[in-house]
């Protein structure tokens, strides 16, 4: 056999060069798409919010008159992002214990035969369109929380404010409850993983020392993974406050000073929805496009400002040496 010449293993040695060129040089484009993306989108936004702003200034932001008539329009945003912000709390109070216990039940006691299926129905969820939530909710969902939570509540605590009114079963806290429906399989699928990959000497550890399960799971298991559990439950909240469809089909839609949320059994509205029902009536050039452009720049603001805060918690709060949570 032959063995190569100089000059052949130069080719060689200059092909792979150009082809490891190459490849740093699609990867960078790659990453650099996502900030590109990000960029484009926030410029398009901050230009086209430009007249309502300049027209309203602060009042845009914290204003809760709402007008759309041509020749008096007036518009104000605060009922809206409070809205958002009541419906998301809603869904991370019902939505994350019960994630967190359907990942601690399939990854610390379930058995092999029902970790496997679980696992995939839970996951499946995630895969169900959100009008469809939406539908669910509104033709048969929204009659059970009237007839089994709302009007109980309402007829024996209505004397505290935020459970006044009259329940309709189209109301904040229904909508924050069809979205912790919703982020069910984001929070418990991320949840399970992050448990899974705790190593069974912290288990074996607590276990040596007279642990309970429970203290295990409380005391080492959870301790270990929180980081990962709290960047679990970020991304359900990101989902909660951009989530659309199955907000706008049960929330209410009411508007202005009606929509400012003071119960959670009354008719409401967030940002993603307010997008929705009124962005297509919206001509082009208009004050009232620009007031929804607005509006989705606040919402990528309010998801940007969610982002950023929980990674400068995990960083300073949860540190991370050596794959070890202090």
């Amino acid at each position: 056999m032959k063995s190569p010449n100089k000059q052949q293993i130069q080719k060689t040695i200059k092909f792979k060069i150009t082809g490891d060129n190459l490849f740093k040089t699609l990867t960078t484009i790659i990453a650099a798409s996502a900030l590109i993306i990000l960029f484009i989108t926030g410029y398009t936004l901050v230009k086209g919010s430009i007249p309502v702003v300049q027209n309203f200034g602060l009042s845009f932001f914290f204003g809760q008159q709402w007008n759309p008539v041509e020749g008096g329009e007036v518009f104000g945003i605060l009922p809206y992002i409070l809205g958002t912000l009541a419906t998301s709390g809603i869904a991370l109070l019902i939505g994350v214990p019960l994630s967190l216990g359907i990942a601690i039940f399939l990854v610390e006691m379930a058995p092999r035969s029902l970790r496997v299926p679980i696992s995939y129905l839970v996951e499946l969820l995630a895969a169900v369109p959100s009008v469809i939530y939406g539908l669910w909710g509104l033709s048969v969902f929204r009659y059970w929380i009237l007839n089994y939570i709302e009007i109980p509540i309402s007829t024996y605590l209505g004397w505290i404010p935020i459970f006044s009114g009259t329940p309709r079963g189209l109301d904040i806290f229904t909508a924050g409850v069809i979205l912790a429906i919703m982020i069910i399989p984001t929070v418990a699928s991320i949840s399970k993983e992050v448990l899974t990959a705790v190593p069974n000497s912290i288990r074996e550890g607590a276990y040596s020392i007279g642990a309970t399960k429970w203290e295990v799971i409380k005391r080492w298991v959870l301790s270990y993974g929180r980081s990962g559990i709290f960047g679990a439950i970020i991304l359900g909240l990101g989902r909660a406050v951009g989530e659309t469809m199955a907000v706008t089909m049960l929330i209410g839609n009411a508007t202005g000073t009606s929509a400012m949320p003071k119960s959670l059994f009354q008719s409401g509205q967030t940002l993603a929805s307010s997008i929705a029902n009124g962005f297509m009536e919206a001509t082009s050039g208009s004050l009232k496009l620009s007031t929804y452009l607005g509006i989705g720049l606040t919402l990528l603001i309010m998801s940007l400002l969610i982002n950023v805060g929980a990674h400068l918690v995990m960083t300073r709060v949860f540190k991370v040496k050596g794959g070890a949570v202090e």
